[in-house]
């Protein structure tokens, strides 16, 4: 739930990110120019003019990323995360026990995957692709659940308002009614790693105690814990905007969309569930 993926990008944004640019002690030599001596280049007259009528180099052709490559790869892992939802609705409805495997299996499996891809020292496409499907299993299965727990509508509600939330933030952010500053950022980083220490421990307490949702149940304290962590999921989301555009006015490799779709995923499918768990702790007993 902590969402390390934009930790790492904003991170390297201040840094540099790594293998963009020379290394240092090496000198970018333009394709077609004379080399004199210790690797120096000298270009002609005439192409120091051609260079100089070129129009200057955008974001695509320096191989930089754009918001539309981020568009495009969330889009094509929320497809992946759509489409093995179906599978995991469908597996659960057909058999309780595939259902309950697609869902504790979906779960630890992206837990695992979630780490290794935000603290792996390369960006891994697949390792990615892999973290999408996984998440679209654990979706469907536990939509599957909650669905035939509570009641149908159930889902579809928690769909459109996951939706409503995330264009709701969307324009907050942009139209500037809600900024991210560096203390914005702080607090809500640290209540996400408390909430997220506090998930786990109400996991726990959930499985051994038997009950659906763990502390609170169904009553105002339980509600009043899923409304705040719908709140903390929301906010995320600006944080989430905030990194993407950090990304793209520093330059980050083109490679870096991948992770940024991948972090956005993260935080709408945490949204989702939470809304999920709302509704039904509303609709309990």
């Amino acid at each position: 739930m902590s969402n390390p993926v934009f930790d790492r990008i904003d991170r390297e944004s201040r840094q540099g990110y790594a293998g963009f640019g020379a290394s240092r002690g090496q000198t970018q030599t333009p394709q077609g120019f004379p080399q004199q001596g210790y690797g120096q280049a000298y270009p002609t007259p005439g192409q120091l003019q051609d260079m100089y009528n070129q129009p200057s180099a955008g974001p695509v052709q320096t191989g930089r990323v754009t918001m539309d490559d981020v568009v495009m790869k969330t889009l094509t892992l929320f497809s992946l995360v759509i489409g093995f939802g179906a599978v995991g609705w469908i597996g659960s409805d057909m058999n309780r026990s595939l259902g309950m495997m697609f869902w504790l299996g979906g779960m630890i499996g992206t837990l695992i995957l979630g780490l290794v891809i935000a603290f792996k020292k390369t960006i891994s496409v697949p390792l990615i692709i892999g973290y999408a499907a996984l998440e679209g299993l654990f979706v469907g299965a536990i939509s599957n659940f909650f669905n035939d727990a509570y009641g149908e509508g159930l889902v579809s509600t928690a769909v459109v308002a996951t939706l409503a939330t995330f264009a709701g933030m969307f324009l907050a952010y942009k139209s500037g009614f809600l900024k991210v500053t560096d203390k914005f950022r702080r607090i809500v980083t640290l209540a996400i790693f408390g909430y997220a220490i506090f998930a786990v421990i109400n996991f726990i307490f959930a499985m051994v105690s038997n009950t659906p949702f763990g502390f609170g149940g169904t009553g105002p304290l339980g509600i009043g814990l899923s409304i705040f962590a719908v709140g903390l999921a929301s906010l995320t989301l600006a944080l989430d905007f905030d990194s993407i555009d950090r990304a793209i006015a520093t330059g980050a490799p083109k490679q870096f969309s991948w992770l940024l779709a991948h972090g956005l995923i993260v935080t709408l499918v945490w949204l989702y569930i939470e809304f999920l768990r709302l509704l039904a702790r509303l609709r309990g007993d």
